[in-house]
């Protein structure tokens, strides 16, 4: 694989992944009424389904990795992720001047090169 194109899926999978967990998260507020940092939980499970197989089959499709030891590693990593996330989006809803859906979005660019770093070199790390 060329060297730019799996940061670029990455980038495209991430994305999606994102704005799934933005649209839930938005959603989850808007139509049920839960408090945002609630609603973040649940956007972030079903990201982490949309982002497992996106990143499993078009970034790192290429890689012989066994898939549930990368899912595994995938949901801690994700986790990890999510605990910054969810810790930077309270300070943020607290303190910040900011409407949630802009901080949520703010939070969520802010660990993806993270997550990707950690994706390439251990979740789906080569065995």
């Amino acid at each position: 694989m060329k060297p730019w194109r799996r940061p670029a899926r990455f980038i495209m999978v991430g994305t999606a992944a994102a704005a799934v967990h933005w649209a839930v998260t938005v959603l989850a507020v808007e139509l049920t009424g839960v408090a945002p940092a609630w609603a973040n939980v649940c956007g972030w499970l079903v990201a982490l389904v949309v982002s497992f197989i996106g990143h499993w089959r078009l970034t790192f499709g290429d890689r012989p990795v066994r898939p549930l030891r990368s899912a595994l590693r995938f949901a801690v990593l994700s986790a990890s992720a999510f605990a910054i996330n969810a810790a930077a989006y309270a300070l943020l809803l607290r303190w910040g001047a900011v409407r949630y859906d802009v901080a949520l979005a703010f939070v969520l660019a802010g660990v993806a090169m993270l997550s990707y770093l950690a994706s390439r070199r251990w979740a789906f790390a080569l065995d």
